[in-house]
């Protein structure tokens, strides 16, 4: 019944934009914790600051892996504003704590995993209301608006972390997500059209209409889909590992100065907004979304590697730039996935997606501080070091000055490789559950009677045949 109420509160058409201001405001209002919660972590845990905070987000990852498929598959069945609105309420639920009680800030968001998969809703609900032409499109103005969130959000904390005080800032966030979650209960409309969820039909669901494994199990089957998801497993495993160490990489190894720092991610993040606002749909056009994914992982793995083998300054600004052109790869992968599936699977298979990144997220970081420990670079604190704090012995460099980001070359390599062997073109006879019922209601709600003949539409299979250019 709660679900029912949240999905009529609210009237009108469901649109990008609305998906594109729910995106912002989370990731805003936790962007603005940047500094505070790196120093509530020092604060926390001081003996065992980065391992701990590797053990958060492994958490967090893992329990993100295993819930994104499966509140995406339900999302097919209930609707998608329901699922955005508990995403969205659990994701920012862990924010005022931060001020009251560290512990049970960390805590909880180590738990709010189980439901912080507010991408793979909000790409399931762009997907039902977007053309597949114009979809990787919509896709790359979401992704562009998570950046654009992250340009200015860490500078505008520190700011007011340094005037008034983390209080402040918590109180900010907290503000902000407040909005977030006023916004997705009395604006959003529900994207999923009524024919399509079950429950409008007035006919008790049982649980093999709505079980969401089921669903799972026959989109895992579809090599398609398996070859996607591995592809988004290599490359985005040291994508999350970079993401947690590279600022402090920067001013420790580096030695960037902490203005040299913020600078460096406004510049990424802005080249980044244009590359998926403006690059992405023109490479759409012109050469399909495959190669646009293949042209995106290549850019990573150059990025990478400059990383690894960089020792100056400049070299880094330069792979900065070649950085933010590697963020073409997910909303184009997402595309990808979207436009080769069902439209009843969308949750499921974007659940999938942003299931794998959570894993990455978890994993990441820990494999990321191994290698950094192997190979004896020492990331002792959380935030960056000043120049007051540059080593005498700056003129003693290794050969090899960032080892993780070589590993992660690596595996983007064999993302490329992978990447190869999606297929342009591909049929599958695997039905859904949910299709499968949707037939029977319309041929009278009796299972097995074909009396009445269905539309092409209700009788889709899981991935249609798809003209992906090569």
């Amino acid at each position: 019944m709660l679900l029912k109420h949240i999905r009529q509160r609210s009237a009108g058409r469901a649109k990008v934009s609305h998906a594109v201001v729910v995106i912002f405001l989370e990731f805003f209002a936790w962007g603005l914790l940047t500094t505070p919660m790196l120093t509530v972590l020092q604060k926390t845990f001081p003996q065992h600051t980065f391992l701990m905070n590797g053990l958060i987000q492994g958490v967090k990852g893992f329990l993100s892996f295993m819930s994104a498929p499966l509140i995406g598959a339900l999302s097919d069945v209930w609707g998608r504003k329901s699922f955005l609105f508990l995403t969205v309420c659990f994701t920012c639920a862990p924010i005022p704590l931060m001020i009251f009680s560290p512990w049970s800030f960390f805590a909880l968001m180590s738990v709010s995993g189980l439901f912080s998969v507010t991408f793979s809703v909000i790409f399931a609900y762009v997907a039902d209301i977007t053309e597949e032409e114009e979809r990787s499109t919509a896709y790359g103005l979401v992704s562009a608006t998570f950046a654009a969130s992250l340009v200015t959000s860490p500078a505008i904390g520190a700011f007011v972390s340094v005037r008034y005080g983390d209080s402040l800032v918590v109180l900010l966030a907290t503000i902000i997500a407040v909005l977030d979650i006023l916004f997705v209960l009395l604006i959003v409309p529900e994207s999923l059209p009524e024919k399509m969820r079950l429950s409008s039909f007035g006919f008790p669901i049982s649980w093999e209409q709505a079980d969401p494994f089921a669903s799972l199990r026959k989109v895992g089957k579809d090599s398609t889909v398996l070859l996607i998801c591995v592809t988004v497993f290599l490359s985005y495993l040291p994508e999350a590992g970079q993401y947690s160490s590279f600022f402090l990489y920067l001013g420790q190894v580096i030695h960037f100065s902490y203005e040299a720092i913020a600078g460096y991610i406004a510049m990424v993040g802005i080249l980044s907004i244009v590359a998926q606002t403006l690059l992405l749909p023109v490479l759409m056009k012109k050469i399909g979304n495959k190669k646009t994914v293949l042209l995106g992982l290549g850019f990573q793995l150059f990025q990478l590697a400059w990383y690894g083998f960089g020792s100056e300054p400049w070299m880094m600004w330069a792979a900065g730039a070649i950085a933010a052109m590697s963020s073409i790869s997910f909303p184009a992968v997402s595309a990808l996935v979207s436009h080769c599936t069902d439209r009843d699977q969308q949750g499921a298979v974007q659940g999938m997606i942003t299931g794998i990144r959570g894993l990455c997220n978890g994993l990441g970081p820990a494999l990321f501080g191994f290698i950094f420990f192997l190979f004896n670079v020492e990331l002792k604190e959380m935030s960056p070091v000043g120049p007051s704090h540059i080593s005498p012995d700056k003129d003693e460099k290794s050969a090899i000055p960032g080892p993780p980001f070589l590993f992660g070359a690596c595996m983007v390599l064999l993302a490329l490789l992978v990447a190869v062997f999606i297929p342009t073109q591909h049929t599958s006879e695997v039905k859904t559950c949910s299709t499968r019922v949707m037939t029977e209601l319309v041929s009278g709600g009796v299972p097995g009677s074909s009396s009445i003949p269905v539309s092409d539409e209700d009788n889709e299979p899981l991935l249609q045949d798809s003209s992906l250019s090569v």
